[in-house]
């Protein structure tokens, strides 16, 4: 998947992200880093099809994506979990996994199979099936999008800011989570402002700024590039070891 010198505007005239390029490495974790106002998200949501970019295309296995709705985008393998909630919080834990089973739920074996793997991974939700989405902390909410998201069994899924607002405990299981996700054959998408988090577990990086591509490159450009360090050391406001 990829964005092939895209750009996007705001109301006709605010221009976000200008020509901006970046490939999601099949089965690896691709990290998006950069100051705030930077077009991370926006970068994600174009991925997704949530935004019309003014020029340039959204590929995903060659094909052009562009003006395509967003809800073919997961009929194609593409997975997104924003960072604001998404929950339907009236309704159960185990009701908020069906909804992600919707597609194919009248093949009762295989919903039974994503449950039964999704409690599997978050044993937590397990404890917690029949209880309201609403009762849940709010690590507790990011593992059940988390796991409704991969109900699907995409190929690619598309984070935006995990761990934002989540405890620290939380947020260490969601990182060794998404981790283990090129394993099972899925590729990964990663925004966020959690620099040090996000270089340890992507395998390749891209660094926004001003909507525009800043550098790239695999964890180790942040060992050899001094001036790129210096960069996100001011961006953070602490110098980065």
């Amino acid at each position: 998947m990829a964005l092939e010198d895209i750009s996007v505007a705001y109301h006709g005239d605010i221009t976000i992200l200008s020509g901006v390029n970046l490939v999601a490495r099949k089965g690896q974790v691709t990290g998006i880093i950069g100051p705030n106002g930077a077009g991370k998200s926006t970068a994600l949501k174009t991925l997704y099809g949530f935004l019309k970019p003014s020029s340039g295309h959204i590929r995903f296995k060659g094909e052009s994506l562009n003006g395509q709705p967003p809800y073919t985008f997961i009929q194609r393998g593409i997975a997104f979990v924003p960072q604001n909630r998404s929950l339907f919080n009236d309704l159960s834990v185990e009701d908020n996994l069906r909804l992600g089973c919707w597609v194919f739920r009248k093949d009762k074996a295989r919903v039974a199979r994503i449950l039964e793997n999704a409690y599997a991974q978050f044993p937590i939700l397990a404890e917690k099936r029949h209880d309201a989405a609403s009762s849940l902390s709010g690590g507790q909410q990011r593992f059940l999008e988390l796991a409704r998201a991969l109900a699907m069994e995409p190929e690619v899924v598309l984070l935006d800011e995990p761990t934002a607002m989540i405890a620290p405990r939380f947020s260490k299981e969601i990182y060794e989570f998404i981790k283990t996700l090129p394993s099972k054959g899925i590729s990964v998408v990663l925004v966020d402002q959690n620099v040090r988090q996000c270089a340890a577990v992507s395998d390749y990086l891209y660094v926004l700024e001003l909507g525009r591509n800043r550098a790239e490159g695999g964890r180790e450009m942040f060992e050899g590039d001094s001036a790129l360090q210096r960069l996100i050391a001011d961006w953070l406001e602490y110098k980065i070891d």
